[in-house]
């Protein structure tokens, strides 16, 4: 499993349940990445896209304790049920992304072999914040690609390597 995300200089994800950026080519990297697999997610997530549906074209898994099962998407209570659908996708051969928000990252980041971050270099007013993981010696920056002028903002793909990835 892996997370996916972007982040400004303070490691800020989002503010009021929303992205803080239009990043055309950060945007694109995400669809690029994550169509045909799967997603996870909370329900703060889930109702932050357009008319509160799910994303085409990928498996939507949403942790929604107390939620109502849907069609369009699969609704699991709880932890061990959100783990035993991941399995389940992976053993078919399916990627599995962690999208968002901040407590699925800080839940499921221990479990995620790789982080990708498209980093943002700009303050955006965060309320919302991943672990800095510069600072996290449990994890290693393992690509790093030349600085991208998108939509008047300088932002740089990254990747990290969690070297004390839990199983579940």
């Amino acid at each position: 499993m892996k997370a996916i995300l972007h982040a400004d200089r303070e490691w800020g994800i989002g503010k009021n349940n929303a992205l803080m950026f239009k990043i055309p080519a950060d945007m694109q990297f995400f669809k690029a990445t994550t169509t045909g697999n799967v997603v996870v997610m909370g329900s703060n997530t889930l109702k932050s896209f357009p008319g509160g549906k799910p994303l085409k074209d990928r498996l939507n898994i949403v942790l929604y304790p107390g939620g109502e099962k849907r069609e369009d998407c699969i609704v699991v209570q709880s932890l061990d049920e959100l783990f035993a659908e991941i399995k389940r996708c992976e053993s078919a051969g399916k990627k599995v992304y962690v999208i968002g928000g901040m407590m699925m990252y800080k839940t499921l980041l221990p479990y995620c072999e790789e982080v990708l971050v498209t980093k943002v270099d700009a303050v955006g007013g965060a309320d919302a914040f991943f672990e800095n993981l510069d600072k996290n010696s449990g994890f290693a920056l393992s690509y790093e690609g030349a600085p991208l002028v998108t939509n008047g903002y300088t932002v740089r793909f990254t990747a990290y390597k969690n070297l004390n990835v839990l199983k579940y």
